[in-house]
């Protein structure tokens, strides 16, 4: 009798021990670090929201509209140049990374605050430029170090895992814009202090869960992402509807409150998922004989012999840096980065890149002038912008689920899907060229569709092509193009066409240049040419495209994932082990 009270003491310390493993075993996980990844991509949209804080640097600080232009281009080139992060996650561990880019979102985002604030001296224009390019270039920090090592951690599904953290991104500006008005209100100041800390503040509390881990794939692993995705597109559904009701109703700051709750929940759904999926390996793991894989030697001498030689063999296969640039791997083995980035295969995706998102994102930018030059009003143009937003999510979404599994059960190449959906952009760019009543509705959700697929594509396959070992800098390095498209369509074609157009107004009604403060053209004619010329690259593009479809035809044929399976069965075995410890 007296054995009892041990006894029972002994049992509650076991599931005392027991559950501290296990919050041990989920803090350290492939879910839970697909979680946080989650949170910090959900935070790394500072970048959208520009428009909402522009008119209080310009105002606080006197500039004029082709100063605020100047902010913005450094903005954009910040977002886009991410060489420097993955060239830094090439030789340093995740969690410097993601503290980097943490030290630079508040240090570029907080000295804007403190400006607009009057907090310092008025800066001068060009330090200005400095800290917003700053600021925006941390976001690709937060990408490389949460996406690519997601990518490494889920190698098998990495088209469905890019979708669904390039979606999270895609409704971060919503996000924060509604976390901003329930903590300060309708003040965009603060809102520029919001995104100061708040987006650093996710890369610290998480730096050290993100890491890249041996990989155990499981037989269920699609279906949890397709939980994820049920998760998020009621986020996206829900910001949608509090977008739009906001812009209606006069919310009070208690309104505010509950819908952020409501944001929040929504955000932390994926941590039960990720506790969930923990616990059903832990008991398995527990239960399930441990596999010793087998290994048989037939030939004793050969293989001291190979022991022998191995210096001779770690050689060989370390040349000089530069010696092997032209004797490239097969597709799917780990490229240099001097290899990948001089393939041809690199070559044919970096021009279709160019020309798919520099064409969207040149429609993206002069969306409010081409509502305005069609006579929309200014209430129907954020509508076009909403509309935009929200498809640009479902696109990444779509891009990423069905290509993995068109891919998983048919073989379906994603260069293909690449180019089908370069062809869906030429139709949205042609009602632009080409407008009737409503058109720009129909073309807000073709190109706001199409620019979010083309992302998550272009980075799956850059990972398939030239393996992952490199990858923190081939994916920056493909999404260089974007930017330069974008310049060369927008700067040298789109913007000087306008302003063709607009002078032949002007010129019918015998005025000038110097007449007028801003070329403003209204009219079908305004964006005509540009838009011709967009669709007519974008379906360059896509024909380029097919090159790719071509020369990777017998490659997506194959099994690509093998490898990652059999790396899986190790790590399987040693997981189980480190378990029953």
């Amino acid at each position: 009798m007296g054995e009892a009270p041990i006894s029972g003491a002994t049992s509650s310390t076991r599931r005392g021990s027991d559950l501290l493993r296990f919050a041990a075993h989920v803090i350290q996980g492939r879910w839970f670090s697909l979680f946080a990844s989650f949170l910090i991509m959900a935070g790394a949209g500072a970048t959208y929201l520009f428009g909402v804080y522009s008119k209080e640097i310009k105002g606080s600080l006197g500039y004029d509209q082709t100063t605020l232009n100047l902010l913005g281009f450094f903005k954009d080139l910040g977002a886009n140049v991410g060489v420097l992060s993955g060239l830094i996650a090439e030789v340093t561990p995740t969690w410097f990374v993601l503290l980097v880019g943490s030290a630079m979102n508040f240090a570029g985002y907080f000295m804007i605050w403190l400006a607009v604030t009057g907090k310092i001296a008025k800066p001068k224009v060009w330090q200005m430029c400095i800290y917003i390019c700053i600021g925006a270039n941390s976001q690709n920090f937060a990408n490389t170090g949460a996406l690519v090592t997601s990518v490494k951690n889920f190698p098998e599904s990495r088209g469905v895992m890019l979708g669904l953290l390039k979606g999270f991104t895609g409704l971060s500006g919503a996000i924060l814009t509604q976390v901003y008005l329930a903590v300060y209100g309708n003040d965009a100041k603060s809102l520029i202090l919001l995104i100061a800390w708040l987006p650093a503040a996710l890369s610290v509390v998480f730096v050290y869960t993100i890491r890249a881990m041996k990989v155990v794939r499981q037989p269920n692993e699609l279906k949890v992402f397709y939980h994820f995705l049920y998760v998020s597109i009621v986020l996206a559904l829900f910001l949608m509807v509090m977008t739009i009701v906001q812009k209606v109703v006069t919310f009070s700051q208690a309104a505010y409150a509950g819908s952020v709750t409501v944001v929040c929940a929504l955000l932390f759904v994926p941590l039960f998922i990720a506790i969930r999926e923990e616990f059903a390996i832990w008991s398995t793991q527990k239960k399930q004989p441990i596999k010793v894989p087998q290994i048989t030697i037939d030939n004793p001498p050969q293989a001291l012999q190979l022991e022998t030689t191995k210096p001779e063999e770690k050689s060989k296969k370390t040349p000089p840096c530069f010696s092997n640039i032209f004797n490239k791997p097969e597709r799917g083995e780990d490229y240099t980065i001097l290899q990948a980035l001089l393939s041809t295969d690199m070559l044919i995706l970096f021009l279709a890149t160019f020309c798919g998102l520099g064409s969207s994102l040149t429609a993206v930018d002069n969306l409010g002038q081409i509502g305005e030059s069609l006579g929309y009003p200014t209430k129907t143009i954020k509508t076009f912008v909403s509309l935009l937003s929200i498809w640009n999510y479902f696109g990444r979404i779509f891009s990423g689920f069905v290509s993995e599994s068109l891919l998983a059960k048919h073989k379906f190449p994603r260069p293909l899907m690449m180019t089908l959906v370069l062809c869906l952009s030429c139709i949205g760019l042609l009602l632009i060229a080409f407008p009737f009543q409503g058109s720009v509705y129909i073309a807000s959700v073709i190109i706001g569709f199409s620019f979010g697929a083309q992302l998550p594509l272009i980075f799956a396959i850059i990972s398939e092509l030239f393996g992952l070992k490199y990858y923190s800098t081939l994916f920056n390095c493909g999404q260089l193009a974007s930017p330069l498209g974008s310049y060369i369509l927008n700067v040298k074609v789109a913007g000087p066409l306008y302003d063709r157009e607009a002078l032949k107004e002007l010129a019918k009604k015998g005025m000038t240049r110097s007449s007028v403060k801003e070329l403003t053209c209204i009219g079908t004619r305004c964006y005509r040419s540009a838009f011709i010329i967009l669709a007519s690259i974008t379906f360059f593009g896509a024909l380029t495209s097919l090159i790719l479809v071509a020369r990777t035809r017998e490659f997506y044929k194959g099994d690509i994932y093998k490898k990652f399976r059999d790396e899986g069965e190790e790590a399987e075995t040693e997981m189980a082990l480190s378990i029953r410890k």
